[in-house]
């Protein structure tokens, strides 16, 4: 079964299409590579899906539940708002700039949202919370803050942040794009562990190996639109679209 399902999403800005009839869909457990250039819509695509963007048409299931479908005249409409509350504790993301709370010690980021959307108990949250930064070799942080973090530092508890929530799905927006490519390596190693324990994951990336050798299925975008998709070998071995082909050369020929 399909655990999200994404079909003929659009969406513009200002009278310029972004999302051009994107269509996705992602079983349990599977973890799906978004790739392509600057521009081409991954993160506004992730941003409609979890949310934070409205979609012009288009719709979207998670879990089962319909976020948004088309009228009669072909525009979205969304569920009800607790309906969309609801839908959307199925989901988790971790953004490219950790967005943690400076006031916040590591442990209160991670243990805020579990006590005040999910009702969880403090010790239940705060228990939760540090055997997560135990799993991202952070035990020693709880009491830190952000700004005594160093950037891969910040990413794992922003990750350890979205795990509290126990999401269905956990996205990543281009998570190491604010890293040096020594502290990447770190936040790659992390989600390559949460892949192996068959957590369904969407990730939008320009690291591409890591999308050859972790992604289940890759899809390639361009200009809002889906130029190429398949299994990691098929798009990145046998690619079919002369884009494809092009965007890839430069990392095919290293």
């Amino acid at each position: 079964m399909q655990i999200l399902t994404a079909e003929n999403i659009k969406k513009s800005f200002d009278g310029t299409k972004v999302l051009n009839g994107i269509s996705i869909g992602i079983e349990k457990g599977e973890v799906l590579a978004i790739i392509g250039p600057s521009g081409s819509g991954k993160s506004t695509f992730l941003r409609c899906i979890t949310q934070l963007e409205t979609v012009d048409s288009g719709e979207i299931s998670i879990c089962g539940e319909t976020l948004v479908k088309n009228d009669a005249s072909g525009k979205a409409v969304y569920a009800d708002r607790a309906s969309c509350v609801k839908i959307g504790l199925h989901i988790g993301l971790v953004f490219q700039n950790f967005n943690l709370f400076p006031h916040f010690s590591v442990l209160q980021n991670i243990t805020e949202a579990p006590i005040r959307v999910l009702n969880k108990s403090k010790e239940e949250a705060e228990s939760t919370a540090h055997a997560l930064l135990k799993k991202m070799d952070l035990s020693d942080k709880a009491d830190a803050y952000p700004c005594q973090l160093s950037g891969g530092q910040q990413q794992r508890v922003s990750i350890a942040r979205a795990l509290a929530m126990n999401p269905d799905i956990l996205f990543f927006d281009e998570p190491t794009s604010a890293l040096d490519p020594e502290l990447t390596g770190e936040i790659l190693k992390v989600i390559r562990s949460l892949a192996s324990e068959h957590r369904t994951m969407v990730v939008v990336t320009h690291e591409m190996k890591f999308a050859r050798d972790v992604a289940d299925y890759v899809v390639f975008m361009d200009n809002g639109t889906i130029i190429e998709q398949g299994r990691p070998d098929q798009v990145f071995e046998n690619a079919q679209n002369e884009r494809t082909k092009a965007f890839l050369s430069r990392f095919n020929e290293g």
